[in-house]
């Protein structure tokens, strides 16, 4: 008798999962360029797209292999902070953060705009305007600048030393060498006088005010362009009347409404969730899904949907979608889907700004090793005027001068 070998069963394929992860710490461009890359680099992650107006990633990955745990861990590290969103994320928790974001925003940005008015017109003078005794000081504008660093602009700063310590520039990273370079020289300059330096303690002031007024309207931007996503999450109530005996009802926070729960609506109230009338009958507003403003009549055995405005009578749902799977909840994940994907030419301009803080740093550095090397024989005339325009120094003593500084 012969057996027959039958050929092995397939393996079967685990089918990607999707997480949606919270990212906070993402400046710019160059920011959604080295989350996307570090999240592509991790095992396992087969699609990851960064949302900078959302601060949101959405990543595509193998579940046998990685867990959206360590992705935000990864993220975490890197100087993203970051965390796994939830089913029971969408809540009105998101909206409050957005406007948070804003407001605190806002008050870096006015501040720094009060000490750049400081600034201008501590310079009027230059332009023919009047000298005010005090505020054309020297020590003025050095305290001017000491409180632009070390208050509205200290994000800048300590995130910009983030990346070069985890040696990843970004952005911040220019502004904070242009402004701390000023502002040591000038103090240099103040200190020692002898020196003959001219002061810069206002470019410190203006580049740092100017850069925290752009984040002060690209935030705004950001709020008004989630302003859909908000107006959905919005819809959603907090809390539902849950049915314990007849008669009786207890308020439950909405996280906690489980499939087959039955849950009393009242006229004025929208639908927690979606569901199927068990009791009573009404008319509801379902314009947020028909886009039809007249109120629908509903009966015993009709489906309602989460987020709906109930408008005449008292009835009594069963639940049978909660949390993910409710329509209300799949429309704002379909939102934050579209807003998510990216043109082809943003991602091409996402992939240039990756590099634009490194190739800014290597033309610093080439531009330093010239006149470290050749610039200062060649055109000393041209380092003198750098150092000193208003005093003239012998050749040899500029270079000399300027060796030193280099050298310490």
């Amino acid at each position: 008798m012969s057996s027959t070998v039958l050929p092995p069963l397939p393996s079967a394929v685990t089918p990607p999962a999707v997480a949606v992860l919270n990212v906070d710490g993402m400046m710019c461009a160059g920011c959604v360029n080295t989350v996307e890359t570090q999240l592509r680099e991790c095992d396992g992650v087969e699609v990851a797209t960064v949302n900078l107006v959302t601060k949101a990633a959405a990543v595509q990955y193998q579940a046998d292999r990685i867990q959206p745990e360590r992705l935000a861990a990864v993220l975490t590290e890197a100087g993203f902070p970051s965390q796994l969103r939830q089913d029971d994320d969408i809540s009105n928790s998101w909206a409050e953060q957005q406007q948070t974001a804003q407001q605190g925003q806002g008050v870096r940005g006015a501040i720094a705009t009060l000490l750049l008015g400081f600034s201008i017109l501590g310079h009027l003078h230059h332009v023919g305007g009047v000298t005010v005794p005090i505020l054309s000081g020297l020590w003025f504008h050095f305290a001017l600048a000491t409180l632009t660093l070390v208050g509205p602009a200290r994000g800048i700063l300590q995130d910009g030393w983030t990346g070069i310590r985890r040696a990843r520039p970004n952005m911040n990273t220019l502004v904070s060498i242009g402004a701390l370079s000023a502002y040591t020289a000038s103090v240099v300059a103040l200190v020692m006088p002898t020196l003959g330096w001219e002061c810069f303690f206002d470019e410190p002031v203006m580049l740092l005010s100017f850069i925290l007024l752009g984040r002060t309207l690209e935030e705004r931007a950001r709020f008004r362009a989630t302003e859909a996503l908000r107006g959905l999450i919005a819809l959603q109530p907090g809390n539902a009347q849950l049915v314990t005996t007849p008669g009786k009802t207890m308020v439950i926070p909405i996280a906690q409404v489980q499939v087959g729960d039955r849950l009393q609506v009242l006229p004025g109230d929208k639908i927690p969730v979606d569901g199927q009338i068990e009791t009573g009958q009404t008319t509801i507003n379902e314009a947020m899904v028909t886009g039809e403003a007249l109120p629908v009549t509903k009966q015993v055995g009709d489906r309602v949907i989460g987020g709906t405005l109930n408008q005449s009578g008292v009835i009594v749902i069963q639940v049978n979608r909660t949390g993910a799977d409710s329509t209300l909840a799949q429309m704002i994940a379909l939102v934050e889907s579209a807003q998510t994907r990216k043109a082809p030419i943003q991602g091409l301009a996402d992939t240039l700004s990756g590099y634009f803080t490194y190739t800014i740093l290597a033309l610093a550095l080439l531009t330093f090793a010239f006149w470290y090397g050749a610039g200062v024989a060649i055109w000393p005339e041209a380092v003198q005027m750098a150092i000193n325009p208003h005093h003239g120094h012998p050749a040899h003593q500029v270079i000399e001068t300027s060796r030193l500084l280099i050298s310490l």
